[in-house]
């Protein structure tokens, strides 16, 4: 039977989603399931001067439940420009951030993506590129029921789960770990500004 990896869309998704991503060799992701607020869907986890900083994409509000494939983002502030302020000052001073960060500039200062659930495919693309990860990512077609030939992360990947959390326990340099210890499963930028070309065996020693 092959087994196959079901996530939600992440924004800039954290360690442990690409953990799990390696693992199998199709992975799909459910844009048919209704949008969860205060989830991954939308934010990502990053380590500053200051410690963990969350970057929130806003979203269009409506009413009723959305499917997370009908989900707008909202451009009504400069929330790019702030995200790419925040990323810049946390790991600028990273072994690997110029080397990448010609991969991550245009989402914030040219793309103008209309749905979410697109921006997130094409920076998780990115990533992908970036870590030389050949798996096989697809967007649902539907809904997908929980069943035996899955492997389901929709909801075990979230920030309310600190069990999974803690699956990711080996240390990296991070740029303020020495002011602030040691922060695990960030969103994956920070593993690959830190690690660069070594991220990808970084995530296939995570247990």
């Amino acid at each position: 039977m092959n087994t196959k990896n079901v996530f939600s869309t992440n924004y800039l998704p954290p360690i442990i989603y690409f953990r799990q991503l390696i693992m199998a060799n199709d992975n799909l992701i459910d844009v048919n399931e209704y949008f969860v607020k205060q989830t991954y869907r939308n934010r990502c986890v990053i380590f500053g001067a200051d410690g963990k900083l969350d970057l929130i994409v806003p979203i269009l509000k409506r009413n009723s439940k959305q499917l997370v494939k009908d989900v707008k983002i909202s451009n009504a502030d400069n929330w790019k420009k702030n995200h790419w302020k925040s990323i810049e000052a946390a790991y600028r001073s990273s072994p690997y951030f110029e080397y990448y960060e010609d991969s991550f500039y245009p989402f914030y200062h040219q793309k103008n993506d209309t749905f979410l659930s697109d921006f997130n495919l094409e920076l998780i693309n990115t990533v992908c590129q970036a870590l030389k990860i050949t798996n096989t990512i697809q967007l649902s077609q539907q809904y997908i029921k929980p069943s035996n030939d899955i492997m389901d992360f929709r909801t075990a990947i979230s920030p309310k789960n600190k069990s999974l959390n803690e699956i990711e326990q080996q240390t990296y340099i991070q740029v303020f770990s020495d002011k602030w210890g040691f922060q695990k499963n960030l969103s994956i930028i920070d593993l690959l500004f830190n690690e660069g070309p070594n991220a990808l065996d970084y995530l296939k020693r995570l247990p």
